[in-house]
Order: C-alpha cells, then sequence, then structure tokens
C-alpha cells in the first residue's frame, strides 16, 4: 500500500478514535506522558483467561500519539498476554508506516509503552495473588 493510504487511516484514527473510552472493570491500567510534546495517555485493558478481552484508551495529545493509541486497542483484542509480552516497538511503528519522523517516534510509542507498563503491572499483580493463596 501507498503512503498516501496510512496517512489517511493515520488521520481517521485521529479524527474517529477506535475505543477511546473507559473500561469500568479493566485489570490492568496505566498512564504516562511525553512532555516534549504534551501528550498524555491512559491505558485500560481486561485481561481474562490469559487474553485482552478489551482494550481502551484516554488522553490527549498530538494526532500521531492518539491514532497510535487508537490502532493499538485494535489490534490488541483477542491477543495472548505472552504474545504481548514478547513484542518490542516495531509492533507499533507497523501500524503507519512511513508516517512517523524520527523526532516524532516518541509519540508514537507512548501509547505502546503505557500499555507494556500495564501489562508489567498486572504480572506483578497476579504474582502476588498467587503468593498470598
Amino acid at each position: 500500500m501507498d503512503e498516501s493510504y496510512y496517512r489517511e487511516e493515520l488521520l481517521d484514527h485521529y479524527n474517529n478514535p477506535r475505543n477511546k473510552r473507559d473500561i469500568n472493570d479493566a485489570n490492568a491500567v496505566a498512564s504516562e506522558s511525553n512532555p516534549n510534546c504534551g501528550d498524555k495517555i491512559v491505558v485500560m485493558l481486561k485481561i481474562e483467561n490469559n487474553k485482552i478481552k478489551d482494550a481502551s484508551f484516554q488522553g490527549e495529545g498530538c494526532a500521531i500519539s492518539m491514532a497510535f493509541a487508537s490502532k493499538m486497542t485494535e489490534e490488541l483484542k483477542g491477543k495472548d498476554i505472552e504474545e504481548i509480552k514478547s513484542l518490542d516497538s516495531s509492533f507499533a511503528l507497523s501500524f503507519f508506516p512511513g508516517q512517523i519522523s524520527p523526532g516524532r517516534i516518541k509519540c508514537a510509542l507512548l501509547g505502546f509503552s503505557t500499555m507494556k507498563h500495564a501489562i508489567e503491572k498486572y504480572g506483578e499483580k497476579e504474582s502476588q495473588n498467587k503468593e498470598q493463596q
């Protein structure tokens, strides 16, 4: 696909974000910000049977950070936690190929790093629960 398709898709995700809402019963939540750009994001995940049942985000920021967070929440649903743990930044950067300048990488990866943080916190909480049983 050509770059104009990805540019249009990025703008569509920014103007019509998917999953930009709260998950009241989320069991994995994290928030982060990018002080260089002013982006702020909260990622909420509902994990059941080691899979992402639901994923959402809230926040405000530039078109890149919001579009990437929107696309990420779509891509996460149904994925196994172990698969997600093995993902690196290339997963997120593949959403809109060729659309991100080096100076905007932090914007593009904000949702991804926040999601990874939420997964880490979830894992720590699960380990503590197992130790207490």
